[in-house]
């Protein structure tokens, strides 16, 4: 209490009621009456909360505490203190961030990765100043080896104040001069000015601007070619105008003969600047041979070593590769959005026989299409990429086999191939196929581009070929030539009559413009033999003949007429001919127009161009096409994964897979029981129509044990093992049916595989064929066990005739529902269902009461009426108004028999339960029961569980392994076969994704293309 007062435990003590308060006073009665009533607070009985009034009875007054103010010192100080932490804290967290900023960066130093292998792989600065000390050295040496070339100082005698004059004079007079010079030479023996045939008219050449240097050339070999071709220019414009002005003078009357002999001068002065200018031309035609045979051997040998890092790195595709590649893609690539294929190729198109093949392979520099007198050979788009390389090899796009290209024997095989692919591209009676077969040859010296070989233009169908081939071909070619960034190479047979061109006027119809037509002249050999008049060619060449226009007009030669002949032995002789021909000599054809040399180096140059322009395009169109084809699946299947054909067919064959190894996880006894119940459907109706019901006809059990012996091993030796087989691959077959059945009940069943599964599932069953030796195995086995007569425990008796109970009632019932069908419906069915039989019907339900009235008065009745029999039945029906004859009443004994004959068996088995002691001491025939029912059945039941067990561990151990074997042969052939697979998976979801993937695969390597290019600018 002294505590409580003292204020330990709180301020006041409360009591309810008068009670308690007089209480506590007398427990105070020490202290005085004031100290009580400091700590003593009555509290009202009739307090509640609900009342207002008494709200704050138990309400005690908190204490107050007095705080002194502090003045504005404290303000002060705790300002300056602010002002100080302050400081403190900006210098600690300037010199933790430096700390963390330190250690950062020397983390971010420790996670760059190691660049030392660059050292192996970069030359060091040392290689590369020697490289260029060889460059240089090589450089000079080329300048020394070519002597300077130096006009011939007659020609610049010639000033340019007299040469104007001679220009203005010769304006002035020139019509006169014209008719003067015809006049003189009507007058004169009328033999032509040249020696040779040709007229001025005739050998003048007009001055042509100066051709792009090839771009597989070097520099200084350009400007060599460069400065020859002008001062060739430039001595022929010399000429031309000196033998005019000869012209102009020799119209003169009075010195005619005089001017007669200056224009005879001046032509020898003509014609020895002519052959002047060739000689230079073919020593600088050589040179750049000479340096670009070594230029191809330095290139060689540096590719060589730049091959001994490939296990190093990674080697880096080339342009022509990697654009190859998308034309690849672009090849098979068919879109719904119609985003055609605009990439450029070089279209190489002509009339059959012209030479397109073989200007294709000089090109190539290799003999690499088969070849034939006067049949079509070329029966498929052949695209072919050239790309440069140490080796001339030729491979195919879809194999990995390399031809050496320098050894016939390989170049022969290469033709075959090629022969042999088309001829399998073509189907269905067609003579010509779309189907593009791709081709890549890579050598040194190569011009970089990809040529696409067409079938050649007809004009007759010849009785061997498709009726539609013409118009075939026509469309091949025009689907081609329609890209609007095609070069189309127009090949010509220059040997032919131009009017039989059929190639010429569609060309000008896909390209009326010819901004994009490079037109060749083939067999410019036969054509110089047959044409009497050169200007023809000059036509051709000049591109005035034919109504089409092109870019450039060439002239080649590629070959002798003899298909053995060597591309170096055909350049030879194309250099030779141009050499010594007088279309070429006599100033009809420009040199640049001439040989397959400078047609590869015009045709590489203009593909390149029109890639640079117009790839960036075509990319653009992909990547338009691809959002295109992401919003649609985006929303027609939103929640499945895009899987294109090939990845659909591997996830089908991963499930297929699965339920085959579901069956090895099925039990033993699950598959013996499976094996029993299907045997004995199989052999039951054999069971009981030939063994059973003929032992039963016996008078005494030894006649019927005799008898079923003989037919238990008459059908043991010969059917009953072949029927076990097919038993077992049913039931093997069942059984994975089941499993692929259950796994389309499941909710992650997808659909769009039933087709794929349905098929293969079907065509491995169709090849599964059970081991021979299994029937050999089985017939032993089964003839053992048939062999036991003697049931040796009550368990096994109680199974037997509960087997035989089973059977023989539901064959009962089976025939039942036979006579019920026979006889039609009852009395109770005609009232109940308002049905009624048919006279058929009634005649045999007559003929059937009948019987049963024979069978009951003999029991025991055999299973055949006699004659006596037949007639008294007859009889009976027809007193009955009934007529039937003898076969009728046969058809209806049948049933009614079996019917009794089932009964009579049933409950011959119900009282064969109780006998299994007697028959087990052999007393069953005192009893006058007769078991050898029970015993056959018990037999066949034993055979029966023998086989399904020796089923069941050849399904287990051998069967199952092979049907996994056969589905696995079944998927890896339908995996090849891509029309399979179409077949089998298809639907808006497949196509989509397929168009999907391609569209992505080709932009991504349009876009890697575009960034190589750009590289290489």
């Amino acid at each position: 209490m002294s505590r409580l007062l003292r204020g330990k435990f709180g301020y006041a003590v409360r009591v309810v009621g008068i009670t308690q308060g007089r209480k506590v006073q007398s427990k105070l009665l020490n202290y005085n009456r004031e100290q009580i009533n400091t700590v003593l607070v009555p509290v009202v009985r009739y307090y509640s909360p609900l009342n207002g009034k008494h709200a704050g009875v138990l309400k005690i007054p908190a204490p107050t505490f007095r705080i002194s103010g502090r003045g504005i010192g404290m303000l002060v100080a705790r300002v300056l203190r602010g002002a100080l932490k302050i400081r403190y804290l900006l210098l600690g967290g300037a010199i933790t961030g430096g700390s963390a900023l330190a250690r950062h960066y020397e983390e971010w130093k420790d996670a760059l990765p190691d660049a030392k292998f660059l050292e192996e792989i970069l030359p060091s600065q040392e290689e590369l100043d020697a490289m260029r000390a060889k460059l240089l050295e090589f450089r000079d040496k080329i300048k020394a080896s070519v002597p300077d070339f130096e006009l011939d100082p007659k020609m610049l005698e010639v000033s340019e104040e007299k040469y104007e004059q001679l220009v203005q004079w010769f304006k002035q007079r020139l019509d006169d001069a014209v008719l003067a010079a015809e006049q003189d030479k009507e007058d004169a023996t009328g033999t032509a000015i040249f020696s040779d045939g040709t007229t001025l008219e005739q050998s003048s050449c007009p001055k042509e601007e100066l051709p792009a240097p090839p771009s597989g050339s070097s520099g200084l070999l350009h400007t060599l070619s460069g400065e020859a071709t002008r001062a060739t220019l430039d001595r022929r414009d010399s000429a031309s105008d000196l033998m005019q002005h000869a012209l102009s003078f020799s119209a003169m009357g009075s010195a005619a003969e005089k001017e007669r002999e200056k224009a005879e001068s001046i032509r020898e002065k003509y014609e020895s600047l002519q052959e002047e200018l060739m000689q230079v031309q073919l020593k600088y035609q050589k040179e750049i041979e000479r340096l670009e045979k070594e230029n191809k051997e330095l290139r060689k040998s540096l590719m060589l070593k730049a091959g001994d890092h490939i296990n190093k790195k990674k080697i880096k595709k080339s342009l022509i590769d990697m654009y190859s590649e998308v034309l690849d893609e672009l090849c098979d690539y068919d879109s719904s959005y119609d985003t055609h294929d605009h990439l450029p190729r070089v279209v190489v198109v002509g009339d059959q026989s012209s030479g397109k093949t073989s200007v294709l392979e000089m090109i190539a520099q290799a003999r690499i299409f088969p070849r034939g007198a006067g049949e079509m050979m070329t029966r498929a788009p052949v695209m072919v990429t050239l790309s440069e390389g140490p080796y001339h090899i030729a491979s195919f796009k879809d194999s990995t086999r390399e031809f050496d290209l320098t050894k016939e024997s390989e170049l022969a095989e290469l033709r075959k191939e090629v022969e042999l692919r088309m001829r399998n591209s073509v189907r269905s009676g067609r003579t010509v196929s779309t189907e593009v077969i791709s081709m890549m040859v890579k050598g040194p010296g190569l011009q970089r581009m990809v040529l696409v070989d067409l079938p050649g233009i007809i004009s007759t169908v010849t009785t061997d070929m498709a009726q539609n081939t013409r118009e075939a071909i026509r469309d091949i070619s025009q689907q081609y030539m329609s890209n609007p960034n095609a070069i189309i190479l127009c090949i010509q047979d220059g040997s032919v009559d131009a009017e039989r061109s059929n190639v010429t006027d569609l060309v000008s119809q896909m390209d009326s413009t010819g901004k994009r037509t490079i037109f060749v002249l083939t067999k410019v050999d036969l054509a110089e033999e047959n044409l009497a008049n050169p200007d023809r060619i000059k036509k051709i060449l000049a591109g005035k003949l034919f109504p089409m226009k092109a870019l450039g007009y060439f002239a080649v030669v590629t070959g002798r007429g003899n298909k053995e002949d060597l591309i170096q032995d055909i350049k030879d002789y194309e250099e030779e001919f141009f050499r010594t021909s007088r279309i070429f000599k006599g100033g009809v054809v420009n040199s640049h127009q001439c040989t397959t040399r400078n047609l590869s180096f015009a045709v590489s140059e203009r593909f390149w161009k029109m890639v640079r322009d117009t790839v960036e395009q075509q990319a653009d169109a992909f990547k338009a096409t691809r959002f295109n084809l992401e919003t649609e699946w985006k929303n027609n299947f939103p929640r499945i994964r895009e899987l294109d054909r090939d990845e659909l067919f591997e996830k089908a064959r991963g499930e297929i897979l699965d339920e085959v190894v579901n069956l090895s996880l099925l039990s033993p006894k699950h598959w013996e029981d499976a094996l029993y119940k299907r045997l004995w459907e199989k052999v039951m109706t054999h069971v009981f129509e030939n063994i059973y019901l003929p032992a039963a006809q016996t008078d005494n059990a030894g006649t019927f044990n005799t008898t079923a012996d003989i037919k238990l091993k008459q059908w043991a030796d010969m059917m009953l093992p072949k029927k076990c087989v097919e038993v077992g691959w049913e039931t093997l077959e069942e059984e994975f049916r089941s499993f692929m059945e259950r796994a389309k009940a499941s909710r992650d069943h997808d659909t769009i595989f039933d087709n794929l599964k349905g098929s293969v599932v079907n065509e491995a069953m169709r090849r599964h064929i059970w081991e021979d030796k299994a029937s050999d195995v089985l017939r032993v086995i089964q003839l053992n066990a048939l062999e036991d007569r003697s049931v040796h425990d009550k368990q096994q008796w109680d199974a037997a005739c509960k087997f035989l109970q089973e059977s023989v009632q539901e064959k009962l019932t089976a025939t039942e529902n036979t006579l019920r069908e026979m006889v039609g419906p009852g009395t109770k069915e005609q009232w109940m269902y308002w049905t009624s039989p048919a006279d058929e019907q009634r005649r045999r339900a007559a003929v059937k009461t009948e019987l049963e009235k024979l069978l009951q008065s003999e029991y025991a009745h055999r299973n055949t009426l006699t004659y006596d029999e037949l007639t008294q039945v007859r009889k009976n029906v027809q007193g009955m108004g009934v007529d039937v004859d003898n076969e009728f009443v046969r058809e209806t004994w049948h049933p009614v028999y079996r019917r009794h004959f089932l009964r009579r068996a049933l409950s011959k088995a119900y009282e064969c339960r109780k006998v299994f002691y007697a028959y087990h001491q052999g007393l069953e025939g005192e009893l006058g029961v007769d078991c050898s029912d029970v015993v056959l059945f018990w037999r066949i039941q034993q055979m029966i569980k023998i086989t399904a067990n020796a089923l069941r561990q050849q399904v287990m151990n051998r069967e199952a392994r092979r049907l996994e074997k056969d589905i696995k042969e079944v998927l890896e052939e339908y995996g090849n076969d891509r029309d399979k697979k179409e077949e089998l998976l298809k639907g808006r979801r497949v196509s989509l994704a397929e168009e999907l993937k391609r569209v992505r695969q080709i932009q991504e390597k349009l876009e890697e293309f575009i960034q190589a290019l750009n590289t290489e600018k």
